[in-house]
C-alpha cells in the first residue's frame, strides 16, 4: 500500500514539476518577446541580451506562481484510474454509486477543493515549522521564496494525497 501512495505521489510530482516549469518558461518567453518587440526590437548585443534575460527571469518567477496553481488543478485528474502496485484510485459519481471511467476537468472541482484545503494547511504548517527552526538556528531570516514554496508543495503532496480517500467521499481506493 505504501508503494502505491509513493508511486502515485512520484508520478504527480514529476508531472507537476514538468508542467508548471514548462508553462512558466513558455509564457515568460512569450512575455519577454512581446516586450522586446513592443520596445522596437533593437539589435541584439550583450546589453540587450542581458536586459532580455533579466526580464525573462522577472516574469518567470511571477508566472511560475500562476502555473503552479494551474498544474495543481490539472494534476488531480491524473490521480484516478491508474493502477500502481495492485491499487487504483477511482472517482465516484455524485450519488457515489458507480465509478467514472473517463474523467474530465468538470468532474474534479469538488475533489480539488478538498485536496487544496488540505494542501494549504499542510504547507502552512511546514512554513510555520521552518520559520521556527530558521529563527532559532539560522542567522538569516530571509529564506522564503518560490523555490521553498515549491518544495513545501511537493512535501505537502506526499502528506495529503493519501488523505484524499478519507477526506473525499467520491474517492475510493480499490484493487486492480
Amino acid at each position: 500500500m505504501h508503494r502505491f501512495w509513493f508511486r502515485l505521489w512520484l508520478e504527480w510530482a514529476l508531472r507537476f514539476t514538468l508542467e508548471s516549469v514548462f508553462l512558466a518558461f513558455l509564457l515568460s518567453l512569450i512575455v519577454t518577446a512581446a516586450i522586446y518587440i513592443g520596445k522596437g526590437a533593437a539589435a541584439i548585443d550583450k546589453d540587450v541580451l542581458k536586459a532580455l534575460l533579466d526580464i525573462f527571469r522577472f516574469w518567470f518567477l511571477i508566472i511560475w506562481n500562476l502555473t503552479l496553481l494551474i498544474s495543481l488543478f490539472r494534476g488531480v485528474k491524473y490521480f484516478f484510474n491508474r493502477c500502481h502496485e495492485g491499487y487504483v484510485l477511482k472517482l465516484l459519481t455524485c450519488r457515489g454509486e458507480e465509478t467514472i471511467e473517463k474523467i474530465g476537468y468538470g468532474d474534479i472541482p469538488k475533489v480539488f477543493r478538498k485536496w487544496m484545503m488540505a494542501m494549504i494547511w499542510s504547507v502552512s504548517a511546514l512554513m510555520v515549522l521552518s520559520f521556527i527552526v530558521s529563527y532559532l538556528f539560522a542567522d538569516s531570516h530571509q529564506w522564503y521564496n518560490i523555490y521553498v514554496l515549491y518544495l513545501f508543495i511537493l512535501i505537502s503532496g506526499a502528506i495529503t494525497i493519501p488523505l484524499m480517500g478519507n477526506r473525499c467521499k467520491r474517492v475510493r481506493l480499490m484493487k486492480c
